[in-house]
Formats: C-alpha cells, sequence, structure tokens
C-alpha cells in the first residue's frame, strides 16, 4: 500500500458506515447494551445547543431552525419512511438520489440503513426482536437508548433488496456524514452572509449552526423517536392489529403526520397515513402537492377494505 493510501484508508473506513473491524456478522452477535461510544455523538449533539450561551438568538436563527425542523421532519417521514420503506408513491431515479441526500441532512443515518430497520420493526412490532419497543424493552429505550447498541448499526441490506441495485443510493448509506457536513457549511455560510450583507438581522455563522443545526436537530431527533416510543404506548387503537401502535393527533402535528401510527400498521402501503379528512398529515399533502407538478406519481391510497376492519370500540 502506498503513503497515500495508508492515510487515506483509515479516514475513508472512519466514516464509512459499511465498516466493521470485527465484521458485520460479529457485530450483529454482540449482546444488546448500552454503549458509552456510541452515545457520544448524541451527548455532542446535545451539547452543542449549550452553545446559544455565547452565539444570542435573533429572529433569523430561530426561523431557520424552524424551517429546518419542519422541512427536514418531511424528509423523514415522507421521503424515509413513505417513500424508501414502504415505496409509497414512486418518483425518477434523480429524484431519488435527491430524496436521499435531503434526508442525509436530518442526521439519522443513510436511507438504507432507515428502511431496513423499519421494515424490521414492521415485522416483529412489540415482539421480542423489535428494536424499539417500549413494552418489551421500556420508554428510554425505545426512544434512544436502541441506538447506542452497536448491534444495531450496520445496515440489513437483505431488508432492502429493492434499494441496493441503486449504487448511488449504498453510497449514500455508507458516507452518510455527506448530509451533516453540506448542512453545517451552508449554514454557516448562510449566517455569515447574513452578518455581512444584512448586519441588522443581528445574526452570525455560528449562531445559524447553533440554531439551524445543533438545536433545530436535537428537537427533530427526539420528535422522530416519538414515533418509536410514545406512538406504541399513548393514543388511541381504531384497529385491533396485534401490537401497541397507537394514534395521536399530538404526535402527528409534531410529526407531520406520523402520529396516526396505528392506521399506519394496519396498512403500510398508503402514503396517507391520516385516513380520514379531520386527520391532519401534512406529510401526506406535500407529497399531493409533489404530485401535482409531477416529481411524484402513482399515490398509494388507502383501500375500501382496510375501512372495512374498524374496530367499533377503540381502546
Amino acid at each position: 500500500m502506498s503513503a497515500l493510501g495508508k492515510i487515506l484508508t483509515p479516514a475513508v473506513r472512519f466514516i464509512d458506515s459499511d465498516y466493521f473491524p470485527e465484521g458485520v456478522e460479529k457485530t450483529r452477535e454482540l449482546p444488546e447494551r448500552f454503549e458509552f461510544k456510541r452515545a457520544v455523538p448524541f451527548l455532542i449533539l446535545h451539547l452543542g445547543c449549550l452553545g446559544v450561551i455565547w452565539v444570542g438568538w435573533s429572529w433569523a436563527a430561530v426561523a431557520t431552525a424552524v424551517f429546518l425542523y419542519f422541512a427536514r421532519m418531511f424528509a423523514i417521514t415522507g421521503l424515509y419512511h413513505r417513500y424508501f420503506c414502504h415505496r409509497a408513491f414512486h418518483t425518477s431515479r434523480v429524484m431519488q438520489f435527491v430524496f436521499g441526500l435531503i434526508g442525509l441532512t436530518a442526521v439519522q443515518r443513510g436511507p438504507l440503513w432507515w428502511a431496513a430497520v423499519h421494515r424490521h420493526h414492521h415485522a416483529h412490532s412489540d415482539d421480542e426482536h423489535d428494536v424499539h419497543s417500549p413494552g418489551v424493552k421500556g420508554f428510554l429505550w425505545a426512544h434512544i437508548g436502541w441506538l447506542t447498541s452497536s448491534r444495531n448499526f450496520p445496515t440489513d441490506y437483505r431488508l432492502v433488496k429493492d434499494l441496493v441495485k441503486y449504487p448511488e443510493l449504498v453510497f449514500l448509506n455508507r458516507f452518510d456524514l455527506i448530509g451533516p457536513l453540506i448542512l453545517l457549511a451552508g449554514l454557516y455560510g448562510f449566517g455569515a452572509a447574513l452578518e455581512a450583507f444584512a448586519p441588522g438581522l443581528s445574526t452570525s455563522g455560528w449562531q445559524m449552526v447553533v440554531w439551524g443545526f445543533f438545536i433545530s436537530t436535537t428537537v427533530l431527533f427526539h420528535g422522530t423517536c416519538l414515533v418509536n416510543s410514545l406512538a406504541h404506548c399513548f393514543g388511541n387503537k381504531r384497529f385491533d392489529n396485534g401490537d401497541d401502535s397507537r394514534n395521536s393527533l399530538l404526535i402527528a402535528l409534531v410529526t407531520l403526520g406520523e402520529g396516526w401510527h396505528n392506521n399506519h400498521h394496519q396498512y403500510q402501503a398508503s402514503a396517507r397515513q391520516g385516513f380520514y379528512w379531520w386527520e391532519v398529515d401534512i406529510s401526506y399533502y406535500i407529497i399531493r402537492l409533489m404530485g401535482v407538478f409531477g416529481i411524484v406519481w402513482n399515490i398509494k391510497q388507502v383501500p375500501a377494505g382496510v375501512y372495512a376492519k374498524v374496530d367499533s370500540s377503540p381502546k
């Protein structure tokens, strides 16, 4: 190996989400446990929010944080979840790549890992093999603990064979740090530009980083994780589908529609999770709008037969 190769190889392996020194299979066989090294990124993310003490706030920074929360929540709910996991609508190969790249900015790993974990969840919802069931493993473990265990980090490509055939998606999945780095650089540059050309907004590069990246991403992370934890123990059950999934308007508002979780577990393939007009599902509305502009098509709906299975006595 050349001198350059000796330098580059460790660097590439460090950012390659598919690299496991002990091997993928041995990693999957590790005991399910809390590992501090896996918790460090989450610790850094939360501690970064304290940067507000030094950078302060501005309406521009707060507005950016709110915008990025909702934009990236849709990237998770509408793109990672409803598209990559459940193929609830179709798009072009170019847009599929764009969807994956946008999803990386949510800092929730790559689209194939996300889809594989979620498909496994549906196959084992609330049984002993479900990696994030609050009823089986406790609320805290379901909310964040499972992400601190190395055995849950390898991507099970066997569960996403329909996506593996696209090498560009595999690349994004392996090098998922691309998204956060692009976001960090863009936020710093945006804040610095506003500081230089619109000083009246009282913002800066570092202020944008703290609000747009650390604060917005931390809130986004916990909002997303509510579906894994709280949506399996809080709310109503319209369908008796054998697991603890529940419907909650509150969680639906926080997650742009993912709170209709019992609906979703009853029929996963639909792009619509709020099965009735009064069930607010903002992600679905955006998907329909994308359909109007031809960005997506073949948007799957809820079959009439699903409505016939409604439990007349919700719990």
